[in-house]
């Protein structure tokens, strides 16, 4: 059984540089001042990947992929 995973941001790490919301722009959008909105919706298993690299790829290392909860 696998887990669905959610996005997750450190607000105090993260400094708006925008590339997540490239990687992931199906589950990310900038508001006014580039920071980061997430739709809260669990990562299907085809993204994945590119939000592992999303994080990876985080000058800050602000974002997370994290399990999420059924129900």
């Amino acid at each position: 059984m696998s887990t669905a995973q959610h996005i997750d941001i450190d607000w105090t790490a993260c400094q708006g540089h925008g590339l997540c919301a490239d990687f992931l722009p199906e589950h990310i959008v900038l508001d006014e001042w580039g920071y980061p909105l997430v739709d809260g919706a669990p990562v299907p298993a085809g993204t994945v990947r590119r939000a592992r690299r999303a994080a990876a790829d985080c000058p800050v290392l602000a974002l997370a992929l994290i399990p999420g909860r059924a129900g």
